[in-house]
């Protein structure tokens, strides 16, 4: 009767204890399931943190470079801008000089020129006055003693104008302009109308013994009176 008694209460205690123990091993495995969630949701987070900062660290190191790549090319620029500008105000500058330069030529060839007319005018008067005392004291004709004056002053004057002509020309061939050249050519058709045209031949025959005589005056005082006022040497 009592083992009867023990099998009756045994069976349901039996199930009592394996339905427990059945639950605790469903908690645990339900516990273990969720600290393995949990877990892998951790794990799940840091590496999205993980991969969010690479990929930041990345996209900074990035900005970074096409910034710098950029500044250089801005830099490059920059620089190349500021070389053509340097060229061009030197070229400015150098034009600028050149101009003032050939402004300077011009003004002073025409100094020349001008200089040059003033002295013709200033020679015209002078062989007018010698003529005149020429033909005073050497009872000379006035053709005769305008040829004499001009035969002693051809050299002299085409001296003058080949020295004015030869200045003339070493300053075009510096600067090599052509309004320079056609100054010049201006200057030389001035100077080769002012001073050859006046030039003819070199000597003047006196008729006689008396007229040389004439010329000479006594102990040569007519000739001396002659040279000073003229400025050259007659030979007779």
């Amino acid at each position: 009767m009592i083992s009867w008694a023990v099998i009756v209460v045994g069976i349901p205690l039996a199930g009592v204890a394996g339905y427990l123990y059945r639950r605790q091993i469903a908690e645990q495995k339900i516990g273990g399931a969720e600290q393995e969630a949990t877990r892998i949701v951790e794990d799940a987070k840091k590496t999205a943190e993980s991969k969010r900062r690479e990929a930041l660290l990345e996209a900074k190191e990035e900005v970074h470079r096409l910034r710098s790549d950029f500044d250089k090319e801005v830099r490059d620029r920059r620089s190349e801008l500021q070389r053509l500008e340097r060229r061009v105000i030197q070229r400015d500058e150098t034009l600028e000089r050149k101009l003032d330069q050939l402004e300077k030529k011009e003004e002073q060839v025409l100094r020349k020129a001008n200089e040059l007319d003033r002295q013709k005018e200033m020679v015209n008067e002078i062989i007018a006055k010698q003529l005149a005392e020429l033909e005073r004291v050497s009872g000379l004709s006035s053709q005769d003693a305008k040829q004499m004056l001009l035969d002693s002053i051809e050299k002299e004057t085409q001296y003058e104008a080949a020295l004015l002509i030869k200045d003339i020309e070493a300053q075009a061939r510096e600067e090599g302009d052509k309004k320079a050249r056609e100054i010049i050519t201006l200057a030389i058709q001035r100077c080769a109308a002012d001073h050859v045209a006046e030039t003819t031949v070199s000597v003047v025959d006196l008729p006689n013994d008396e007229m040389k005589g004439r010329i000479i005056g006594r102990e040569g005082r007519n000739i001396r009176a002659l040279e000073q006022l003229t400025g050259i040497d007659i030979i007779i």
